[in-house]
């Protein structure tokens, strides 16, 4: 996929909601939608806020397979990125995307001990555009 850090980026950039998925202890896929990541590092790793009570901490924490999606509902085309996902508690990956305005969801503040990161670091994804798909490997995208 030609400039596909650059494409995948820009979907990533403007969409205002992404989806995550995990794995139930059943072994079925959850997807659940959530605010744009706060951060990203190129294509391979992103960074979101969540509740450490949640139930999706709870699955990543047992099987940490995950996937990430944006699409782009403007011109039809989306991104599905395979990888990891941790759960980082520790105080400077808390501090590093806490945003004003988050004691909304975390009163207690950035060391809320319901708040956490989640780091998602991919390793493959698929990309769909104009009736087509084409699987791609992260590190062959950082290559080019």
């Amino acid at each position: 996929m030609k400039d596909a850090e650059k494409t995948i980026g820009a979907i990533a950039d403007k969409q205002s909601i992404s989806f995550i998925g995990s794995i139930d202890a059943e072994g079925f896929p959850n997807i659940k939608a959530m605010l744009q990541p706060r951060k990203r590092e190129g294509i391979q790793t992103f960074y979101f806020t969540t509740n450490t009570s949640s139930r999706r901490v709870a699955q990543y924490l047992k099987d940490n397979h995950a996937c990430i999606y944006f699409c782009d509902r403007r011109f039809f085309r989306g991104v599905m990125l395979r990888g990891t996902m941790e759960v980082l508690t520790d105080n400077a990956s808390k501090e590093m995307i806490w945003q004003d305005g988050d004691t909304m969801y975390y009163p207690e503040g950035v060391t809320d001990p319901d708040y956490c990161v989640l780091r998602f670091t991919a390793i493959s994804g698929r990309y769909y555009s104009n009736f087509k798909s084409e699987d791609f490997i992260i590190s062959d995208c950082r290559n080019r």
